[in-house]
């Protein structure tokens, strides 16, 4: 089994593992994270009778809520592993899929992206990429990703309005394979993951590759944007709009964390203490 403790992994069902990330209070990745999904990258690929993977959360509210920049800031070389792991999971010949519920964005929202398939509840799924609100630039794949996926003029709606997107929009843009019923999600992707595993692992490795030809981004292209990521920490006004997340219950339930994208345009707004957004309050639901 491997040793990671932000992750149960399920081996009960011949052919596939289910991966349950859990970091509360809100899944956010930290460094330790991106280390723990690369030993456990490593296992599922020297593991030569795991054919699919399904990946899930054990927070309903949040499937990733996002990267914790001040945390990731202290280890530079962090982007460099994540990089290497989404290619690693990308290029696998397991096929990867991502069950989504609650909130998905930046590192979140590059995960799943990395991932072979994805589907979401259509009652709770939210998707998004927020780092140009908080002075930043997605450096974890969104960039390479997204415009392969639903397209330019739509990469940069998702990008440059920092906003959040729900499920319904995710799915009529390409993002997502699909929406469903949350009632419905876990027999549909049990059934698929079922189908999957009744393949041979190399048949399904090899037009898996086929595909990537076309649909996967270059070594190159993901370290690109890692390039652009630190040194944008360092910009005066994206210090000063980070500065104001401090004031809106950032990284814990709240209902800033819960709504991220309707706080962003007022953190470059004036003022020190009154980023003109609504209050941050305890989390809904």
């Amino acid at each position: 089994m491997p040793d990671a403790s932000q992750f149960d992994i399920d081996l009960s069902s011949p052919g596939r593992w289910t991966i349950t990330f859990n970091n509360p209070p809100i899944n956010m990745f930290v460094p330790a994270t991106i280390v723990e999904l690369g030993t456990v990258m490593a296992d599922l690929d020297s593991d030569p009778s795991v054919k699919v993977v399904v990946f899930q959360s054990a927070n309903p509210d949040f499937f990733v809520a996002h990267l914790d920049v001040a945390k990731a800031a202290e280890r530079p070389d962090v982007l460099g592993l994540w990089r290497d792991f989404v290619l690693r999971l990308a290029s696998s010949p397991v096929v990867s899929i991502a069950k989504i519920r609650g909130r998905t964005r930046g590192i979140g929202n590059e995960f799943v992206l990395a991932c072979d398939m994805r589907f979401a509840s259509r009652q709770s799924a939210i998707f998004g990429n927020p780092e140009v609100g908080v002075g930043l630039v997605p450096g974890g794949g969104a960039l390479e990703w997204l415009p392969r996926l639903v397209g330019r003029s739509r990469a940069l709606e998702f990008v440059l309005s920092a906003d959040d997107f729900d499920a319904d929009i995710a799915e009529c843009y390409g993002w997502v394979n699909r929406t469903l019923e949350d009632d419905a999600l876990d027999a549909f992707v049990d059934t698929l993951a079922h189908r999957l595993a009744s393949f041979d692992r190399e048949t399904l490795g090899a037009a898996k590759a086929q595909i990537n030809r076309c649909g996967m981004p270059a070594a190159s292209e993901i370290q690109s944007s890692i390039d652009m990521f630190f040194p944008a920490l360092a910009s005066p006004s994206g210090q000063a709009r980070r500065a104001k997340l401090r004031t809106l219950a950032y990284g814990v339930p709240s209902d800033f964390e819960l709504n991220f994208g309707r706080y962003l345009p007022a953190l470059g707004q004036a003022g020190d203490d009154d980023t003109g957004a609504p209050v941050a309050g305890a989390a809904k639901g």
